[in-house]
């Protein structure tokens, strides 16, 4: 089977390449810039109505400007603007269909220099042994061999993290279709204090790396904040800054990687719970420590992998009360507050860790392997005369579904 990956590699450029590489990112960013100003005009002079342009329309007026106001744009490779307008336009588009549909999605800001800078190349890209070749700036060598490197390379992004640089190539592979996992299906319940608990007793400890590094960020950005702007202390300031949150996030994505490939290829299925972490950091007390716990990138990660090596993912419907719920009778603690890591079932009298039990309600549900039997006192009639759970009706109504089937697409 065809799916999309990519291979990234840490680039070691030299003093001109590395003027190469900033003259690209710096040339993106102003093409970005100029086609989010455009079309706010566009909208201004609308009167308030989204008048829509594309990518290819704003491309040809900027190549008609380039020869008497821009004419610098043409030392860098035409690619660079060119997919910066194609992202420009794809924010714009997804700013106004989310309005439309009533999400919370920002309107496209302007990107400022030094920040996320990178570009994007399409054409002409090779990759030799401890090297890249790249459009307009050549072969650039890498820090670390590509002999693992093999598939059709679709674009390259350059970006830059701190004071270096990274080469991301996207590249359609032909895999092999995996063999089904042969494994015992698993629940997860993830949380903060314990970053994940499996049915099967295993816990993994979240490494809360923004927590045990908070107070040499504090005093890094204190010391950013007394040099004067503008001073090259203050860029040396500002690079502490940049180095210590790239380590930061390294450590993390390492930790994700390796639990997430350990759970795709010893379990055939794997179920987990559909988090509204956007509405979870509306919490300032737990926001920091929700954002650190990278849930999010987890269960993305899980979702390739799982497709890569031949497991199931299913996914539970978020109103599922599985902390709450006793996985050996099914009666529902309602009472259960955020800060009760143990509680006793009041109907069978089992005392239930928080996270464990969550796990195992989250693999029956994704299994539907057990269904807890209503306690007689909870069964009652509906308005046709047949028996009724009422504590499983309620479950339905809120859920709706409770259990959702995750299709897995390959990335």
């Amino acid at each position: 089977m065809k799916t999309n990956q990519a291979f990234r590699y840490e680039l070691d450029p030299n003093n001109v390449q590395h003027g190469a590489l900033v003259q690209h990112a710096g040339v993106a960013r102003f093409a970005y810039n100029w086609a989010l100003a455009d079309r706010i005009e566009r909208f201004e002079q609308n009167e308030g109505k989204a008048k829509f342009t594309s990518a290819i329309e704003q491309h040809k007026l900027l190549n008609s400007l380039k020869v008497a106001q821009f004419s610098w744009m043409y030392s860098v490779s035409k690619c660079a603007p060119q997919e910066a307008l194609r992202d420009c336009e794809r924010a714009y588009r997804n700013f106004w269909r989310g309005r439309k549909q009533g999400q919370d999605i920002g309107f496209p800001t302007f990107k400022k220099k030094g920040q996320h800078d990178s570009f994007r190349l399409t054409g002409s890209l090779h990759v030799k042994e401890h090297g890249v070749v790249l459009p307009r700036i050549g072969r650039i060598r890498t820090k670390e061999g590509t002999e693992k490197f093999r598939g059709r390379i679709l674009s390259a992004t350059v970006s830059r993290e701190a004071d270096r640089w990274f080469c991301s190539l996207a590249v359609e592979v032909e895999r092999a279709k995996p063999l089904a996992v042969v494994g015992e299906a698993v629940g997860i319940d993830l949380g903060i204090k314990t970053f994940a608990v499996l049915s099967n007793g295993e816990r993994f400890e979240s490494p809360k790396l923004l927590k045990r590094k908070m107070k040499k960020f504090q005093l890094l950005s204190r010391q950013v904040s007394r040099k004067k702007k503008g001073s090259k202390n203050r860029t040396k300031a500002n690079l502490h800054v940049a180095r210590l949150n790239r380590s930061i996030r390294n450590i993390r994505k390492d930790f994700l990687h390796k639990l997430s490939t350990s759970v795709a290829k010893s379990h055939g299925i794997v179920c987990i719970e559909d988090l509204a972490e956007r509405n979870m950091v509306r919490n300032h007390h737990l926001a920091q420590s929700i954002s650190d716990a990278g849930w999010g990138e987890f269960r993305r990660m899980l979702a390739y992998k799982c497709s890569w090596y031949g497991s199931e993912l299913r996914v539970i419907g978020r109103f599922a009360a599985s902390s709450k719920t006793c996985s050996v009778c099914g009666e529902v603690n309602y009472s259960l507050a955020l800060a009760d890591r143990t509680w006793v079932c009041e109907n069978c009298g089992t005392l239930h860790d928080r996270d464990d039990n969550a796990s195992v309600n989250i693999l029956n549900l994704g299994t539907g392997s057990h269904r807890p039997e209503p306690h007689p006192s909870k069964i009652g009639c509906n308005a046709c005369g047949d028996p009724l759970t009422k504590r499983w009706s309620q479950k339905q109504e809120a859920s709706s579904p409770v259990f959702l089937h995750e299709v897995v697409c390959n990335e």
